[in-house]
């Protein structure tokens, strides 16, 4: 998420807070919270009927409101709660209520506060502005207790591909009939007018092993009771966070439709081979006193000023309190609820240094409980300054003391491509020099190599990867300009050819580094925004998919497709320890600006290619390789590859490699 992009939200003190409080004397009054750690928050539904419970430590009253419809209609009934145990309330009903709607209303302060779902909804009704009461059993597709996604044995061994619902269907090209919907990637054999393979066909095709879509939970930007007006948003303000989106289901009013239909996609996903990766934002709410958290315990769930105003590291207008004991306990078993009810197969935390090391790693270990292929990576960083101390925070620079979870690296993704800020800034691959050591540095995943200079490093300045499975690597995503803008930008005067080599130069670096690599959908189409940096909001004439450009630009696809198989076809690429990188990759002396030259060898990690041969060429003149004696595959050269039959060979010596390219050779012996 791009924190400039934030939907705007009112500034204000937290409610039911006073706002002169110290922000230590609220801190020391939030610790003493009872916390609950029971699992039937919020609804269950039995054989002895329908049982509400809701946690909210200070207040006065609580009582539970029930419908009939999900919105526009007046409350049926009206449950009062009883005050429970570790700051709980409760109140039960001995009928199964099945099909109805209800909300909680908290007395706090003297103040009896707005209706609220609840912060545990899981099924929820238009906007959901109401909860609702579903049996999930009958949401479950044909076979979905045998469903299970791809086995992973390290995430390095992902190849994750960052996607939007309505980009990859919404363009008439697409072929496919539920547009923008979760039943996009369920319909197989959808083609463009040329017959090119799109949807879940052509993600098969192109050899990703996880797709990483954007928020999938209910979030608050998009009216789902007027959805011709065709609005669009990548869904960074959360709303429910364990209840899916009502805009990418068929019916946004039935509760059980949008449930069904995700897990369809899922299943479908699955059946081809594919995980699935959920874009999670526990870091802030889309509203503040108004929030469902506020509704339910106001001010607790987040951090705040000294004079009681809300802090807002996330750059969204606030801010939540991982390290307390009960919103610790929220994201913790909200990703588990993901992962056993809808059987995700990965989380992408969202400005992940919010939020604090020890309910990073206990998300990791708990979700590794429930299927050891789960795999957990996010942002290393946060949108602004947070109170919560720098060593306590998940940063990247602290990844190594989170076990199970990964970074972004934009120390890769700024010296391949430029500044991500300065859309005119050329990186490596378009020939701005003095990049060389941040490549590298990308190249063996931030560990520590005894050939790296990282005094050099255009961004980290000391290695603070303890292996290359802390590390993502990636040259765009949907923040900023996709690599095909980016390019246009920074390559004033260039022709589209020259745009594609240049592209295929970086995600080669990308693609052939150790970590693991992720890319954004359609940049094997070479898809652009038309020139648009943050598209968060805008119409889908910018951010659908053009799959048209996939027959126009079929070369650049073969290319992302071979390279892909490439990568997972050979585990030197895929090694999992920094010792291993140590003593398997060797850089070559190099005194040409934007050349890195370097060799895999010792059969690492088990591959079949004794040593494998890597020359960058990002500069504007050709560079002249010397090339061990032997007899080498030309693996790629000259924006061409081939991972099995190979482009030829070559004995060594002197090999020219032209500009803007990447040569790649193996050896079996």
């Amino acid at each position: 998420m791009n924190f400039k992009l934030c939907t705007a939200i009112a500034l204000g003190t937290l409610a039911g807070v006073p706002a002169l409080n110290a922000q230590t004397t609220m801190e020391s009054s939030y610790a003493e919270w009872p916390s609950y750690k029971g699992d039937d928050l919020e609804l269950v539904v039995d054989k002895t009927g329908t049982h509400f419970t809701l946690w909210s430590p200070k207040a006065d009253a609580a009582e539970v409101l029930l419908f009939n419809s999900d919105r526009n209609t007046p409350a049926t009934d009206t449950l009062a709660m009883k005050r429970s145990e570790n700051g709980t309330w409760r109140v039960s009903v001995p009928e199964q209520l099945y099909g109805k709607f209800y909300t909680f209303v908290v007395t706090a302060d003297g103040k009896r506060l707005a209706e609220t779902p609840g912060i545990w909804a899981k099924a929820v009704g238009t906007n959901g502005q109401r909860a609702a009461i579903i049996d999930f059993a009958t949401t479950n597709p044909e076979g979905w207790e045998a469903d299970r996604g791809p086995v992973v044995e390290n995430i390095t061994d992902a190849i994750i591909y960052e996607m939007h619902h309505r980009d990859m269907s919404m363009h008439p090209s697409s072929g496919i009939v539920h547009k923008g919907k979760f039943l996009a990637l369920t319909e197989p054999g959808t083609k463009t007018p040329a017959g090119a393979s799109t949807g879940i066909d052509h993600l098969k095709e192109l050899g990703i092993t996880h797709v990483h879509i954007l928020p999938s939970y209910d979030y608050n930007s998009v009216d789902e009771a007027n959805l011709p007006s065709n609005q669009y948003n990548w869904g960074y303000d959360p709303y429910n966070y364990n209840a899916p989106e009502g805009s990418y289901s068929t019916d946004p009013a039935n509760p059980a439709t949008r449930v069904r239909e995700m897990k369809e996609m899922v299943k479908a996903l699955h059946d081809a081979g594919i995980g699935v990766v959920m874009d999670v934002v526990y870091n802030h709410t889309a509203n503040n006193d108004d929030s469902n958290f506020s509704l339910t315990a106001p001010g607790y769930f987040y951090r705040h000023r000294e004079d009681g105003s809300y802090s807002d590291a996330s750059g969204c207008g606030n801010e939540t309190a991982s390290e307390r004991q009960q919103m610790r306990d929220f994201i913790v078993n909200s990703v588990k609820y993901w992962a056993d009810e809808y059987h995700i197969d990965g989380f992408r935390f969202d400005l992940m240094a919010i939020h604090d090391i020890e309910t990073m790693n206990e998300v990791a270990a708990e979700l590794k409980k429930i299927n050891p292929s789960i795999f957990v990576y996010g942002e290393g960083w946060t949108a602004g300054a947070s109170p919560l101390p720098s060593e306590q925070q998940a940063l990247k620079v602290n990844v190594d003391k989170m076990k199970g979870i990964a970074v972004f690296s934009d120390d890769i993704r700024d010296a391949v491509k430029g500044h991500y800020s300065d859309a005119r800034d050329r990186g490596f691959a378009t020939g701005k020099p003095g990049n060389e050591e941040t490549v590298k540095i990308g190249i063996v995943a931030s560990t520590a190599h005894p050939q790296v200079d990282y005094s050099k490093g255009n961004n980290a300045k000391a290695p603070y990867a303890g292996a290359p499975t802390e590390i993502i690597n990636y040259v765009s995503c949907h923040d900023d300009l996709t690599l095909t803008d980016k390019l246009a930008a920074s390559m004033p005067g260039s022709t589209e050819a020259e745009r594609q080599r240049a592209a295929r130069l970086a995600q080669t670096i990308v693609f052939t580094s150790q970590g693991t690599p992720f890319m954004f959908a359609g940049e094997e189409v070479f898809r652009d925004k038309k020139g648009v940096h943050n598209s968060y909001k805008s119409p889908d004439s910018i951010n659908a998919i053009d799959w048209n450009l996939k027959t126009a630009n079929a070369g650049q696809f073969d290319y992302y497709r071979n390279l892909i198989r490439l990568r997972k076809e050979h585990p030197a690429f895929r090694m999992t320890t920094a010792e291993d990188i140590a003593r398997n990759i060797v850089f070559d002396k190099v005194t040409a600006d934007n050349v890195v030259s370097y060799s895999i060898k010792n059969n690492a990690n088990g591959d079949a290619w004794k040593e494998i041969k890597l020359v960058f060429n990002g500069g504007t003149e050709p560079y002249t390789a010397s090339i061990p004696r032997g007899e080498w595959t030309v693996i790629a050269r000259d924006g061409q590859i081939d991972p099995d039959g190979g482009l030829g060979t070559i004995k060594g010596g002197k090999t020219v490699v032209v500009p803007c390219s990447a040569l790649i050779l193996a050896k079996d012996k």
